[in-house]
């Protein structure tokens, strides 16, 4: 989209990097991605991939193998992600939503040993939260971590898991005092492939994919007290910390899904023709893309102020919640008359439109869905 009010956020160096992100998803990317859709899943080659071409580690510190740039270099990977359509390899949850996590409030030995392995790609994280019947509510958490010797001694089951089945390193919620309530969890980085990890099917979903979902079970699984992330019971103060990230990270991925929905929609019913001129000649088409153009130009400040605030780590709870619940209302509305415009190709998977408007529901599900924002906000009134 054109901007009457220009974007000021990005310098002549952001857009050189964004232009070889554009090209690296257009050159190893686009060409497989409806293969991987086919499969249920990404390769683990075109991680190492991105490894090498440095997506993976864009504000991860120079000294843990990181680029060392800051939350604009994120940004630029994320709306590239949504410009182009590509909901996996799930490269953001990975390296600007996890690893963030472990730089916050890792010690300096788990950054050191954990961060290049991510930076690589060599290690696939996944998080995990969410468990079979508990949705957002993750103050009663069941999955349980017992202090056992030198270790602690995790069982239960986690649901929803991008990255469940390609993934060999989870950041995991459990209670290890439920006397405590929320104030009774801690996280920790858990090998996949330990003794008593299973996972359960590929979850089929009606959009991302070529992401695998999965449900993990964790029976008996020994983790070492050095995988702790951060202090036993501040499991909370953790999550919610990062939480506001992954908001934030959504947030960002459904504009660009709205912004390019409606470039991609002007110039098809500009092309389309029906009962004796183009679709976009009609008074009614005319009138759903102003008002689409008109709400989604309106929120890109925002957005883009969130953006900016982030840098300095001055995003809250409460605003983090404002601009998730906006945007992705506004993209799903912004979609679905998107797709109406396509008319009956709208609805076939060919056309990226289809796939945008399946992709894009979750958000207003995944990092809490919107009715938990709406609780957060109102908190705060």
């Amino acid at each position: 989209m054109n901007f009457e009010i220009p974007r000021t956020l990005y310098r002549t160096e952001h857009e050189i990097f964004r232009e070889s992100v554009a090209k690296f998803l257009r050159d190893e990317v686009l060409p497989h991605y409806e293969k991987w859709e086919d499969e249920g899943r990404t390769p683990l080659e075109i991680w190492r991939r991105a490894g090498e071409f440095g997506i993976l580690g864009t504000s991860i510190p120079k000294e843990y193998g990181g680029m060392g740039g800051d939350f604009l270099y994120d940004a630029i990977v994320i709306e590239e992600l949504g410009r182009y359509s590509v909901a996996a390899p799930a490269w953001d949850l990975h390296g600007y939503i996890i690893a963030p996590f472990l730089i916050r409030h890792g010690t300096e030995e788990q950054k050191a040993s954990w961060l290049p392995h991510m930076v690589s790609g060599e290690h696939i994280a996944a998080i995990g939260l969410t468990e079979p019947g508990g949705g957002s509510d993750l103050k009663n958490l069941n999955t349980s971590a017992q202090l056992e010797d030198d270790g602690y001694i995790i069982n239960g089951a986690k649901t929803f898991i991008t990255n469940g089945h390609i993934a060999n390193r989870i950041l995991l919620a459990t209670k290890t005092d439920r006397s405590l309530g929320a104030k009774g969890i801690s996280m920790f980085w858990v090998n996949l492939n330990a003794d008593g990890v299973s996972r359960g099917r590929n979850l089929k979903k009606i959009g991302n994919k070529a992401q695998d979902t999965a449900e993990l079970f964790f029976d008996n699984v020994k983790v070492p007290a050095e995988c702790r992330l951060g202090a036993e019971n501040d499991g909370w103060r953790i999550l919610m910390d990062g939480l506001v990230r992954e908001r934030l990270v959504v947030a960002i991925r459904s504009m660009v899904i709205a912004e390019a929905a409606i470039d991609k929609t002007i110039t098809y019913t500009k092309e389309r023709k029906t009962f004796g001129q183009t679709v976009f000649d009609f008074q009614n088409t005319k009138f759903k893309l102003a008002e689409m153009v008109a709400n989604v130009e309106a929120l890109r400040p925002f957005v883009d102020r969130c953006i900016e605030l982030q840098l300095t780590e001055d995003v809250t709870p409460e605003l983090a919640a404002k601009v998730k619940l906006t945007t992705t209302e506004v993209a799903d509305r912004v979609l679905d008359e998107c797709l109406q415009l396509h008319g009956g190709y709208g609805y076939i998977w060919d056309l990226s439109i289809a796939r945008n408007w399946a992709d894009a529901r979750v958000h207003r599900i995944y990092a809490g869905t919107n009715e938990v924002m709406k609780h957060i906000i109102s908190r705060s009134l």
